[in-house]
């Protein structure tokens, strides 16, 4: 009898260690403020006119589509309204980049736009579709996929080529996300350069 004690009370010994176990690795760094842009982008016609030399980003035909929002155009509280975007051509992918971004307690909130010159910018996946200025902004609401922070992804023909939009704000404290892109199609829209 006392070998079959001792025999269970080593396994149960065996049993309640295992289930206690040290995780080792690193901590998770801070988020960046940006998620890949589910984006495709379509080629435009080809026009007949002969093609110039391409310019470096923000000075091409249209100029620098990023000094066309500002902080002014954002709902973010953030101490100078008239700074300059986080950051700019960060996306090489495009030929334009940039990003305003900024803290709500310990989450990082903001905008980012990316624009191509001559194609068109498709989403791969959609879930409704805005009238802005008689313009069609397609979105992708992502406020409840886990797997990205939550978000909202704008598409729309823009200045002869297309324009991408995405706000991350998990703070819920600026209003529906895809309404707060809106907004931003709306001043890029009122802004739009003509050539």
């Amino acid at each position: 009898m006392r070998r079959v004690v001792i025999s269970l009370l080593v396994a149960a010994l065996g049993v309640t260690s295992a289930c206690a176990y040290t995780v080792n690795g690193t901590a998770v760094s801070e988020q960046v403020l940006d998620i890949d842009p589910p984006f495709t982008s379509e080629q435009q016609v080809p026009s007949t006119e002969p093609s110039e030399p391409e310019d470096e980003p923000g000075t091409g035909t249209v100029g620098d589509i990023c000094a066309l929002v500002g902080w002014g155009d954002l709902p973010y509280e953030v101490p100078d309204k008239q700074a300059e975007p986080t950051e700019t051509g960060y996306d090489t992918t495009f030929d334009q980049s940039c990003k305003w971004q900024t803290s709500v307690g310990d989450l990082d909130v903001g905008v980012t736009l990316r624009f191509r010159e001559g194609r068109a910018i498709t989403l791969e996946q959609s879930n409704g579709e805005f009238e802005v200025e008689g313009r069609a902004v397609t979105y992708f609401d992502r406020t409840t996929d886990t797997s990205v922070q939550p978000s909202c992804v704008l598409v729309m023909d823009y200045a002869g080529g297309g324009i991408g939009i995405i706000v991350i704000d998990g703070s819920a404290r600026f209003g529906a996300i895809c309404d707060q892109g809106k907004k931003v199609a709306e001043v890029l829209l009122a802004n739009e350069p003509t050539g």
